[in-house]
C-alpha cells in the first residue's frame, strides 16, 4: 500500500494528499486577496508634508503687538506646483486633510473632479470650488466639492457624521488660505437634493440666504444630524461640504459657520 510522509502525519492515501496540497494552496490564495482587498479598501495614503511648515500658530494673549504667526500650510510651494490651489481644509475626525483647487479660467467647473493636484486625469480627482466662488473663502457660502470614495479618501469621510454622536463629537472645519486661518463649526450634516447650490440661492440677499439657513437648520430628510440651537444668521459666512451618495439625485451636505479667521503671514 502506498505510503507518503507529509509534514510530520502519515498518509495511507494519495488522494487525501493531493487534496490537502489543494485545500493549503486555497487558503493561501483566499489570504492573499483578501490582503490585496483590504489594501484597496485603506484609505488612500498621500504625501503632503512637503507643504506644511512646523511652525505655532498660537497667537499671544498680551496688548503688546506680536509678529503674525506663521501660516501651517506652504502656499509658495503647493501654488508653485499649481496655480489652482486656493486653500486646505482639515475636519476634525476624519481622513480629510487636503489641498482645495479652483478651476482655472480655461478648465471647465468640474475639472478636478477627476483631476488630481497635477493636473492628471484621476478618478478621484481633488477637493475643489468652482468659479462661482471666490476660492478666498470670502463669499457668504463657500461649497466645496470631493469625490465620496469608498477606500475613506477624498470626502469619502464625511459620512461619518450621519452617527449622531460622531457629528456631536467632531463639530470643527479648519480651512487655511493665504494670510489667514479660518475656523467653522459645523452645526449641520443631511442629505440634500442634487441642485446646483449656489446657483439656485443668491447668497447675497438676505431672504434667498435665510431659506437656505431654514433648510440646514431643519433638513427634509431622513438622514440628518443638526445643532438646533446653533447661532446662524445671513451676517455669518458658512461652508458647505458636498459630496454624492448612492442615489444620483442626491448629495450630503455637512455645513459649518465661521467662527474665527486668524491672521497669519
Amino acid at each position: 500500500m502506498f505510503c507518503t510522509i507529509y509534514f510530520g502525519v502519515i498518509f495511507t492515501d494519495k488522494k487525501k494528499l493531493i487534496n490537502l496540497i489543494v485545500l493549503i494552496i486555497a487558503i493561501i490564495v483566499f489570504i492573499v486577496c483578501g490582503v490585496i482587498l483590504v489594501m484597496r479598501l485603506l484609505p488612500e495614503k498621500e504625501n503632503f508634508d512637503k507643504y506644511k511648515n512646523n511652525s505655532s500658530t498660537e497667537n499671544s494673549s498680551s496688548s503688546e503687538i506680536v509678529e503674525l504667526p506663521d501660516n501651517p500650510i506652504d502656499f509658495a510651494t503647493l501654488t508653485a506646483e499649481n496655480g489652482d490651489a486656493v486653500a486646505w481644509i482639515q475636519v476634525d475626525g476624519t481622513a480629510i486633510d487636503y489641498p482645495v483647487f479652483r478651476s482655472g479660467l480655461n478648465t471647465a467647473d468640474d475639472f478636478y473632479l477627476n483631476h488630481d493636484r497635477y493636473k492628471k486625469a484621476k478618478s478621484a480627482g481633488s477637493l475643489y470650488v468652482q468659479q462661482v466662488n471666490s476660492g478666498d473663502f470670502t463669499d457668504p457660502n463657500t461649497v466645496v466639492y470631493g469625490h465620496n470614495m469608498r477606500n475613506g479618501s477624498m470626502f469619502g469621510t464625511l459620512k461619518k457624521f450621519r452617527n449622531t454622536a460622531f457629528f456631536n463629537e467632531n463639530r470643527n472645519i479648519t480651512v487655511y488660505t493665504k494670510g489667514h486661518i479660518l475656523k467653522y463649526e459645523i452645526f449641520s450634516a443631511f442629505v440634500f437634493d442634487d441642485r446646483h447650490i449656489i446657483n439656485s440661492y443668491d447668497f447675497y440677499n438676505t431672504e434667498s440666504y435665510q431659506n437656505f439657513l431654514d433648510i440646514c437648520k431643519n433638513p427634509v430628510s431622513v438622514s440628518k444630524n443638526v445643532i438646533k440651537d446653533a447661532s446662524v444668521t445671513t451676517d455669518d459666512k458658512i461652508i458647505t461640504l458636498s459630496t454624492c451618495t448612492s442615489a444620483e439625485n442626491e448629495r450630503y451636505l455637512v455645513v459649518g459657520v465661521l467662527r474665527s479667521d486668524t491672521r497669519t503671514k
